[in-house]
């Protein structure tokens, strides 16, 4: 029986795999994202004094420069899928021992903070690659401290569509997982326990020069995670399908971009609260025999009174 908590369409293993393998840079697509999620933190009022920066290498190294500038006194937390992933942020985000910036600002923390031990989690294009979302969600709502707030992107389900229709008219598999709308984020977001979330969407179109470039463009965003991702092939694809695939992305190309290929992405932004805990309501009252026979004596002793 599938599990409902998990994207039946994302292979785990694929997941983990791919969070596991070290990213060496940020996507430049992660990197704009990040700096339309900045922002929006223009209408939060909220001063961390805290903050965790959920994968930043992934998420973008330029964007956590930004946060620093944006709360100079906060102190950043960092959680990385993987230990070079670890080793490469700390070697472009602590400053020399010769300048003054690494001493004035708060020293870097790496790992998960203690829980409730942080006001704001940043974290930018990662929920689609997790095989356990709502997990990660959890994680977060623990991280946060009361009145705190996460702020999220991810991809929407109308990412790649043109990709798709290339892949179908060839009869191969899926290019990548499907991908959550909104909507399903905001219900998962107060399910995790947060509240007042707010969801925003827009859609990119991005333009290659050629079927290398975009192909390229893709591997360094991330990797088909589908679990019928080789549809009803049974051995390796090869040089030849490598091929076939250049030659079909080339179907890609508009005359309204002077021809050159078109990719559509669409961008979910997420924004929610960390609500005081609710005073639990206690439906039921145990009383002690003895005193439920005391009561009912006393009841009847008054009823022959009156």
């Amino acid at each position: 029986m599938a599990d409902s908590r998990h994207p039946p369409t994302i292979d785990p293993v694929a997941s983990a795999r791919w969070l596991a393998r070290p990213a060496t840079a940020s996507a430049w697509l992660h990197e704009e994202v990040a700096r339309r999620m900045v922002e929006r933190l223009d209408i939060i009022r909220l001063q961390p004094q805290a903050w965790l920066h959920w994968a930043p290498v992934r998420g973008g190294l330029q964007a956590h420069q930004a946060l620093r500038e944006r709360y100079p006194r906060a102190t950043p937390w960092l959680w990385h899928p993987n230990a070079a992933e670890a080793a490469q942020a700390t070697a472009q985000l602590q400053s020399p021992w010769w300048q003054l910036e690494r001493w004035r600002a708060p020293a870097l923390h790496e790992g998960l903070p203690p829980d409730a031990g942080v006001q704001m989690v940043w974290a930018n294009m990662a929920l689609h690659h997790s095989a356990d979302p709502q997990a990660w969600l959890q994680q977060w709502h623990r991280a946060l401290a009361v009145d705190g707030f996460l702020m999220f992107s991810c991809l929407g389900p109308d990412t790649l569509r043109e990709l798709r229709q290339v892949y179908a008219a060839q009869g191969w598999g899926e290019p990548a997982q499907a991908y959550t709308d909104m909507h399903d984020w905001g219900d998962m977001l107060v399910q995790a326990g947060f509240a007042e979330p707010v969801m925003d969407m827009e859609r990119l179109t991005l333009t290659y020069a050629s079927p290398e470039r975009l192909l390229q463009e893709l591997r360094e965003l991330g990797r088909n995670l589908h679990v019928q991702r080789v549809g009803q092939q049974t051995g390796l694809r090869g040089r030849g399908w490598h091929a076939q695939l250049l030659q079909a992305l080339l179907g890609l190309a508009r005359p309204d971009q002077q021809g050159r290929l078109t990719l559509t992405f669409e961008l979910v932004y997420g924004h929610a609260l960390k609500p005081r805990p609710r005073a639990k309501v206690h439906a039921e009252s145990a009383i002690a025999v003895d005193d439920l026979r005391q009561m009912l004596q006393a009841g009847r002793s008054a009823q022959r009174k009156v």
